[in-house]
C-alpha cells in the first residue's frame, strides 16, 4: 500500500506464495501492479478509481460448514458468494481428497477475486497425508479438517504445520486435547497431528472443552458437538465474535443447535 506513494518501484519478495488479495485488489482499483512468480512490484503514480463492491465470503469461515455439511447424515447446504482465491482454496483440496461432496456454481470475479456458490452435501470421508504447500493454503482450517479427519475412515496425518503452535492458542496441542476428549485416538506431533477416524463412532458428548479464547477452536469443537452423542460444552463461545460474529446464529438456523 505504502508504494502507491512512494519514489520509484517497490518490489515485494517472499519465500512462498502467500495470499494475493492486496494485489488482486490494487489492481482493480486501477494500480499499477506486477506478479513475478514470488514477487510483487508496485509502480506509483497511476491514479486509481472509485469501485463499488461485495465483499466475498470468507473461505475460513465457510469451511466449518463445509465439513459440517459433510460429517452430519442427510445434509446439503449452498454457501454463496464465497471467495475462492487459488492461495486459499487448500481446504477445498483436502476435502475433495477425503471425498467430500463440493461443487461449485456460478462462478464469478468481483473486485479482482474469483467467488463462487459452494454446494457441500454430506458423503464418506477417508483419511488423507496432509503437508508442504496446501497446508501453507489451509493453515487456517486446520483445526476444523482436523473434525472432518476424526469422523472419516482411516488415519489423517498433517504434517508442516507447526506455524499452528504460535497462533492464537498452541492449536495443535488444543485440538489433540479437544478430540481426545471427545474420544478420538490422536498423536501429537512437533510440526502436526495424526487423527484415527471413524466414521461410524459417535463422539463423546458430556464434556467440556477448553477454546483457550481462539475463535477457529471454538467453530471447530461446535462443528464436531453435532457427532457427540450428548451435549457438548465450550468454556468461551462468544470467542467466535473475532471473526465470524453471527456463527452460532447461521448454526442454529440449520439446526444445529447452540
Amino acid at each position: 500500500m505504502s508504494g502507491l506513494f512512494a519514489v520509484g518501484c517497490t518490489v515485494v519478495r517472499e519465500p512462498s506464495r502467500s495470499r494475493d488479495h492486496s494485489e488482486r485488489m490494487l489492481s482493480a482499483f486501477g494500480a499499477d501492479v506486477g506478479r513475478d512468480d514470488l514477487s510483487v512490484e508496485i509502480h506509483p503514480g497511476r491514479p486509481l478509481s472509485a469501485q463499488t463492491l461485495m465483499v466475498p465470503g470468507d473461505l475460513s469461515s465457510a469451511a466449518f460448514f463445509l465439513v459440517a455439511g459433510s460429517v452430519v447424515p442427510e445434509s446439503e447446504i449452498m454457501l454463496r458468494h464465497v471467495g475462492v482465491n487459488p492461495t486459499r482454496t487448500g481446504v477445498l483440496e483436502i476435502l475433495s481428497g477425503m471425498g467430500a461432496r463440493i461443487t461449485e456454481e456460478n462462478r464469478r470475479e468481483c473486485a479482482g477475486e474469483p467467488v463462487a456458490d459452494l454446494r457441500v452435501s454430506a458423503a464418506p470421508l477417508s483419511g488423507v497425508d496432509v503437508g508442504g504447500e496446501t497446508v501453507v493454503r489451509a493453515i487456517d482450517e486446520i483445526p476444523i479438517l482436523c473434525v472432518a479427519a476424526a469422523c472419516a475412515g482411516g488415519k489423517t496425518r498433517i504434517r508442516d504445520a507447526g506455524e499452528l503452535r504460535h497462533k492464537e492458542s498452541d492449536r495443535l496441542a488444543a485440538v489433540a486435547r479437544g478430540l481426545a476428549a471427545l474420544g478420538v485416538e490422536v498423536t501429537e506431533r512437533p510440526d502436526g497431528l495424526e487423527v484415527e477416524g471413524d466414521p461410524d463412532r459417535a463422539l463423546r458428548g458430556g464434556v467440556t472443552l477448553a477454546t483457550h479464547g481462539d475463535h477457529r477452536l471454538a467453530m471447530a469443537f461446535a462443528v464436531a458437538a453435532l457427532r457427540a452423542d450428548g451435549p457438548v460444552h465450550l468454556d468461551d463461545g462468544g470467542c467466535v465474535a473475532v471473526s465470524y460474529p453471527g456463527f452460532w446464529g447461521d448454526l442454529g438456523r440449520l439446526g444445529g443447535g447452540a
